[in-house]
């Protein structure tokens, strides 16, 4: 069951993965030409850490035992779904997603990653990117939480952000 707060924004974790080489993990959608950093929503009675490790068991097949948190996000970071996409229909009404950014560091050989454990699956495909290169590529509505988050997450990864 997915967690709106009281102003319409879905609970949510995004997940930064990186090799250790200031790239990034890009995954496509399921049959769209849409790329993206895991994401989902938090469930109730869950905390934003368990929804962590449970998004990127089913979107990735990586356990905790495979990366290490570096960081994560100070604050929820906010971006509001297009009008079209809103799902009006829907109780309670979703506006947008509110969402916590984790940095994890691969601790495994990268052919640990899966695709497809889950039985619908969110991705079928990967690369490895340039740890700016999601804002090029992101769809437009999510593009300044993900600034927002890799500008804030930068100094982890290196020790000078210019990079």
């Amino acid at each position: 069951m997915q967690v709106i707060d009281s102003e319409g924004y879905r609970l949510n974790v995004g997940i930064i993965l990186t090799n250790g080489s200031g790239q990034l993990f890009w995954a496509r959608r399921a049959g769209q030409n849409a790329w993206q950093f895991p994401q989902g929503g938090i469930q109730r009675n869950e905390s934003p850490e368990q929804a962590l490790f449970r998004e990127l068991r089913e979107e990735t097949g990586l356990d905790p035992q495979h990366v290490e948190i570096v960081g994560c996000t100070r604050r929820w970071l906010k971006y509001q779904l297009p009008q079209r996409l809103i799902r009006r229909h829907c109780e309670p009404l979703c506006i947008g997603q509110k969402q916590r950014w984790y940095l994890l560091q691969l601790r495994t050989d990268e052919k640990n990653v899966c695709l497809n454990l889950s039985k619908n699956p969110e991705f079928d495909s990967w690369r490895w990117v340039n740890y700016w290169h999601p804002l090029q590529e992101v769809v437009f509505f999510k593009r300044k939480v993900y600034e927002r988050a890799l500008q804030e997450l930068a100094p982890l990864v290196f020790s000078d952000t210019s990079n």
